[in-house]
């Protein structure tokens, strides 16, 4: 726990001797104690904007699971499906999202709506492939046993084919998380609540416009601690539910 305090003292010593020694003006690199005295007066909006960010990214990531899931279920009960729509899983994950996030706008329109669209197609692959390859990766024999013994789908479902592929879910979940903070602020950039209740992504459009580069920097950190918050809990969590998928197993 030191060293990464001690690194982080370095990296902040060194940036305000930077903007000090070379003098550089407050919009192009503000110094560290500009930046922390503009989050403290800006602490509500900050803390709100995180707020509506938040819940953004949790409905999308919330969606993006249970989306995910089904369709890796699909893709695991038939190959010839997996063949067929997984390319295109794959394309919609490497369109750039600023290349989708207008079309959705368009179509969906401005607001909440349209962030947590973004959210759900910037998240949900990392799901669809962590549960691809663990509800389809079941030994056949194991399978095999299970119809021998009449079991159902749904009984092979949750007895053998979710159990076996928690390890991989936790990861894919893990990655979606971080994702799905992204994407929230990603939306919110293009389709933005406005003023009467802006995100992270939207202090950070206004900020960078009007030059207040403080005010930039204390957003971007929020959006950093925003995505700390998610990673740890989902770490945590899915730490949880490993350790309890190995006592069981």
């Amino acid at each position: 726990m030191i060293a990464p305090v001690v690194v982080l003292a370095l990296v902040l010593l060194g940036w305000h001797a930077a903007v000090t020694i070379f003098a550089l003006p407050p919009y192009v690199l503000p110094s560290p104690v500009a930046v922390a005295a503009e989050a403290a007066t800006h602490a509500p909006e900050l803390a709100s904007a995180t707020a509506v960010t938040g819940a953004a990214a949790a409905i999308g990531f919330a969606v993006s699971a249970v989306l995910g899931v089904l369709i890796g279920f699909v893709f695991a009960q038939s190959r010839l499906l997996a063949r067929s729509f997984y390319p295109y899983a794959v394309f919609l994950q490497t369109v750039p999202i600023v290349a989708i996030a207008p079309l959705i706008v368009i179509w969906s329109g401005p607001g909440f709506r349209s962030v947590v669209l973004v959210t759900v197609l910037v998240s949900v692959f990392p799901i669809i492939t962590a549960a691809t390859a663990g509800l389809g990766g079941v030994e056949r024999d194991l399978v095999e046993l299970f119809r021998v013994h009449d079991a159902s789908a749904a009984q092979t479902l949750w007895k053998l084919r979710l159990p076996h592929a928690v390890p991989q879910l936790v990861a894919g979940a893990q990655a979606a998380g971080g994702l799905a903070v992204v994407g929230a602020i990603a939306g919110e950039i293009f389709a933005g609540y406005g003023a009467e209740a802006p995100g992270l992504g939207y202090l950070i459009m206004v900020t960078s416009g009007q030059l207040r580069t403080a005010y930039l920097f204390a957003a971007v950190l929020s959006c950093t601690l925003l995505g700390l918050l998610a990673f740890g809990t989902l770490a945590l969590v899915g730490g949880l539910v490993t350790a309890r998928w190995r006592d069981v197993a």
